[in-house]
Parts: C-alpha cells; structure tokens; sequence
C-alpha cells in the first residue's frame, strides 16, 4: 500500500509541471514528418512490448489460479496468489492505459 501511495504521490507531483507545457504550438510538415519517422519504429517496439507483457501477464495468471486452487487450507499460499494476480492486473492497466493517459495529456 505504500508503494501505490508513494507512486501516487509522485504523479501529482510531476502532473502538473506536464501540464503547465504549451503543445498547442503549431508545427511545420517537415518537423511533423519528422515527428512521425521517430514515432513509428518506438511505436512498434511500445506494440512489441505491451503485447509480449501481456501474453508473460497471461502465464502469471494461469500460475496464480493453480496456486490458489492448490494451496487447500495453506492461507500464505493463497495470500501470495491472491496479490501476484493483483500486481499482474495493475501492471496490465498500466501498460494498457499509458497511450490514452499521453493521449490525454499532450491533446
């Protein structure tokens, strides 16, 4: 809970110096172009891994329920997977939800 709290903590942090950036400033074709040459292969590699992390995310979450299922009255081992699926699904939203959280921001 800390940890959450201290992440937290640091967005608000940060949030409004990301906020107080002018995008509103027009740019010429040329530097739009260029823009657009350095998106597209950082874009692929983002692709490459939010797809790859979901597919290990996916691993993890068989894991978790096997171990949940056969830990029997071992409640440490149900503990353990009860929090490892709860760091795989807030791992998950924030690879999922980081474009639309830029997207928000800078638009």
């Amino acid at each position: 809970m800390k940890k959450v709290l201290s992440i937290l903590f640091l967005v608000m942090l940060i949030l409004p110096s990301v906020l107080a950036i002018d995008f509103d400033e027009e740019l010429s074709p040329e530097d739009q172009q260029a823009f657009d040459d350095i998106l597209e292969p950082v874009m692929k590699i983002y692709n490459f891994i939010k797809y790859a992390a979901t597919v290990v995310a996916v691993l993890f979450l068989v894991f978790a329920g096997v171990t949940f299922v056969t830990s029997g009255n071992d409640q440490a081992k149900r503990e353990q997977a009860k929090s490892m699926a709860m760091y795989v699904f807030i791992g998950l939203v924030i690879i999922w939800v980081a474009p639309l959280v830029v997207q928000l921001l800078v638009g």
